[in-house]
């Protein structure tokens, strides 16, 4: 056993990634790349505008911020690396980085569950009990929610990398796509059944509570607007819920779908295809939908360009 330890701390992982050496990888390539520098940009102009706009120091806005945040270090986290693996051809990872990786990674994700929970939390308050809402959504609870999603999402990844990486690996050390646990269970040597049945229940603390909890969040919104007499309200919220919803199962489903199933039914290439939506897609798409689409943003936006413009001309 002793041996085996040696021989996981001593040696680097090969990392494949995402592109190979093609021609269709190539283009594959320049459009993961645009998609990390849109998302970062993106996410850091919605940051900006909420710590600058007097208006959006609400909730809602303040837990959104923290979701802008997340998105950057999660996509940071993944595509970097990927491209410079790609113009460098090299393809190794340390043990040490892996692991850093892996940590990064599950913080970002658990928290990114609960902290769009707390969201969907807000807007129900907010339309279901508007008169309340300055008492149950106050800074107080906000800065709780968002302090409770990472204190929560990094004590479940410290666990959680710890025992991934202390199981033996004694043969193939090549990594499909990124260091992640389900790809670290399957380059495991030993049985790691009872591991798994951990993973299995923290997605039901952090995948399964969460997303019912949203849908059924979304679900009595749709309700209490369809009990106004105006359709006005009826058509905003419908598409808001629905935009909102299409984001969600493309972030959850994918998610729910590779962490819990047992190792022997992980295909790489399908773990590959479905980590994309978790890890790269789905941040490129949430300041759109929960911010871009919203006037007062807009207009927070507007009048930001505007004042850096009138800046630099004086």
């Amino acid at each position: 056993m002793m041996g085996h330890e040696n021989h996981t701390f001593s040696n680097d992982f090969i990392l494949l990634g995402l592109f190979t050496s093609s021609q269709a990888s190539l283009v594959f390539f320049s459009f993961i790349f645009t998609i990390f520098v849109l998302t970062v940009t993106e996410n850091t102009v919605m940051i900006l505008i909420i710590r600058r706009e007097l208006r959006l120091h609400t909730p809602m806005y303040f837990l959104l911020s923290h979701l802008s945040l997340m998105d950057i270090l999660h996509i940071s986290n993944i595509v970097p690396k990927m491209v410079t693996d790609f113009l460098s051809g090299s393809k190794t990872i340390s043990f040490a980085a892996c692991g850093f990786q892996i940590f990064l990674s599950l913080t970002l994700l658990g928290g990114e569950c609960l902290l769009l929970a707390a969201m969907s939390y807000d807007r129900y308050v907010a339309i279901c009990h508007p008169l309340r809402y300055p008492i149950l959504m106050n800074d107080y609870v906000s800065v709780l929610m968002a302090a409770g999603a990472w204190f929560i999402g990094i004590i479940n990844s410290i666990v959680h990398t710890a025992y991934a990486l202390h199981f033996p690996f004694c043969g193939s050390r090549v990594i499909d796509h990124f260091c992640e646990v389900p790809a670290m269970l399957v380059l495991s040597c030993v049985d790691t059944t009872h591991y798994e049945r951990g993973i299995y229940i923290s997605g039901i603390i952090f995948l399964l509570i969460p997303f019912s909890l949203i849908f059924a969040s979304y679900v009595q919104i749709l309700l209490t607007v369809l009990q106004m007499k105006s359709s006005k309200p009826w058509k905003k919220s419908f598409s808001t819920c629905f935009f909102h919803m299409i984001v969600v199962i493309m972030y959850y489903g994918p998610f729910i779908f590779t962490y819990m199933r047992p190792k022997k039914y992980h295909t790489p290439g399908q773990d590959k295809f479905l980590a994309i939506f978790y890890t790269i897609l789905t941040p490129s798409f949430n300041p759109v939908i929960y911010s871009f689409r919203n006037k007062d943003v807009l207009k927070a936006l507007k009048n930001m360009l505007k004042s850096n413009f009138v800046q630099k001309k004086q």
